[in-house]
């Protein structure tokens, strides 16, 4: 029996933005799903602010904690007007109505959403129902939460949007953890980790990961864009710093 995660041991700390890369089947939904304890571990142990998932009965804290977004954001919404959808997490926390009406608010401002608040889910397009979840989870103000692939089906416009709301809810002090496909998704994280068939194959910055192009191709992934064309300059003699890896990094360098 092949094990779907195996043998990771990982700390995230506290307000980091951790990035996880890996191909279809490495294990890394696998791994968001113990952190809420939509999973529970077979063996060893998950933590979530030192609560033991397989506590059942401390599994409503796990999840106040922890917040999930999902790959697909029809999957998520419950209500027929976005205000609606938005307040069932905190309804469900039993949060007296008026900061409930706070909390909607801010949620729904924070994803660039407030205009669409007496609007029907489903007239969205995907991006907008995709920030829709993301303001349910955010309403519910956990301290952490894991996004599962969130932009995997959106336009390129979605992603970026999408990936935007991301950047500024880590600025408000909330730990992220972002599973993904994309590489360009990853560059801005504090931390990056690379799973293979159950395990961790890389765990550091992006910048210090993306050095490793040979290993990260050998597991069937690739490098960012700006990190390759770093890669092909430095092959053609032109010093270029082996840590840039970001569009912004590339043109200032460029332009010094």
């Amino acid at each position: 029996m092949q094990r779907a995660v195996n043998d990771v041991n990982l700390d995230i700390e506290a307000g980091e933005f951790v990035a996880v890369l890996g191909h279809n089947g490495s294990g890394k939904s696998t791994l968001a799903k113990h952190m809420n304890a939509l999973l529970i571990p077979t063996e060893g142990t998950m933590l979530v602010d030192g609560i033991d998932t397989a506590r059942e009965t401390k599994l409503w804290k796990v999840r106040q904690k922890a917040g999930m977004v999902f790959q697909n954001p029809d999957n998520q919404l419950v209500s027929a007007i976005v205000e609606d959808d938005v307040a069932f997490g905190p309804e469900n926390l039993g949060v007296p109505p008026e900061e409930i009406r706070e909390r909607v608010d801010k949620a729904l401002e924070d994803v660039n959403m407030g205009a669409f608040k007496k609007k029907a889910p489903h007239l969205l397009s995907g991006g907008q129902k995709q920030r829709i979840a993301i303001a349910g989870v955010v309403a519910m103000k956990p301290q952490c939460i894991i996004f599962d692939e969130p932009t995997a089906m959106l336009d390129p416009k979605g992603r970026k949007e999408i990936m935007a709301i991301i950047d500024e809810l880590h600025a408000e002090g909330i730990t992220v953890v972002l599973i993904t496909h994309f590489m360009e998704e990853t560059v801005n994280a504090d931390r990056l980790i690379i799973m293979n068939e159950g395990r961790v194959l890389l765990d550091g910055a992006p910048a210090e990961v993306f050095k490793q192009r040979d290993l990260i191709r050998s597991v069937n992934l690739d490098v960012p864009l700006m990190a390759e064309l770093s890669f092909k300059l430095r092959e053609l003699g032109v010093k270029v710093p082996d840590n840039i890896i970001t569009e912004e990094k590339m043109v200032e360098f460029i332009c010094q």
